[in-house]
């Protein structure tokens, strides 16, 4: 096995078996997280889950009551599945090793709300990462934008919602896509690095069958000056500006 480390969120205790090497989650699920919309009783889905890291956050949150997470890596499923065990929620937290493109069909329709930290880039876009786990959760080389779309199209229930988060520089095909899936967007907020620098990222919320009517809301900046210290909002969403890390033994 590779070897890994502990990530202690110090965000209601949580914790996180990661990769040394291998993919590792940023601080993007966890804006996802606190601007998703979503009633305590929902039964959510978590699209390419990775870690596991957004179900738990959700659940601690308060934001749905069962949780889904859909990961097709074997070593990504595995370590969630371990880090479900690890926090103790296996009753309210599933881990699924399956494609997004091919979710069992019992599972349509079963779904209040539907969340996704997709990958970001074109697969001929960027410089691809050295392993095949990053590369995968990075860039479009297994499945693109429209298969996170249709699948959540095909896991929501009719009015249910579907929040992600993305790179600004393909919002305009974000919510044409998004359209063109029926998750009519209904909710925005642009994610800025620093106060006066452009955005870089765009958390979305769409309604399945829902009318058209985009709301967009203040811009979220991350960090405060030039240097790493967050600003009062974000401080606010971690409770620390911390996340400590300790390795696990090989096995």
């Amino acid at each position: 096995m590779t070897e890994e480390t502990i990530t202690e969120l110090n965000i209601g205790e949580l914790k996180v078996i990661q990769s040394l090497t291998g993919y590792r989650f940023s601080i993007d699920p966890i804006l996802l997280c606190a601007f998703a919309g979503i009633h305590n009783e929902a039964r959510v889905a978590d699209l390419g889950t990775g870690s596991g890291v957004i179900p738990l956050l959700l659940n601690h949150l308060g934001k749905g009551c069962a949780f889904l997470g859909i990961e097709k890596q074997s070593g990504l499923a595995y370590r969630a599945c371990r880090t479900i065990e690890l926090n103790g929620l296996q009753r309210r937290i599933e881990i699924l090793h399956c494609d997004i493109n091919s979710v069992p069909i019992e599972l349509a329709a079963g779904f209040d709300a539907v969340v996704t930290n997709p990958p970001y880039r074109k697969q001929n876009s960027g410089r691809l990462a050295p392993d095949d786990e990053r590369a995968t959760a990075r860039h479009e080389t297994t499945g693109q934008l429209r298969d996170f779309l249709h699948t959540a199209n095909i896991l929501l229930k009719r009015g249910g919602s579907f929040t992600l988060v993305y790179l600004v520089e393909r919002m305009a095909e974000l919510l044409s896509e998004m359209q063109q899936s029926h998750l009519e967007p209904k909710r925005m907020r642009l994610v800025h690095p620093r106060a006066g620098e452009p955005a870089n990222l765009v958390l979305v919320e769409g309604r399945k069958n829902g009318r058209p009517g985009l709301k967009v809301e203040p811009p979220l900046v991350v960090y405060r000056g030039t240097g790493r210290d967050y600003t009062p909002e974000v401080f606010a969403i971690y409770q620390t500006n911390k996340v400590h890390s300790k390795r696990v033994p090989e096995t």
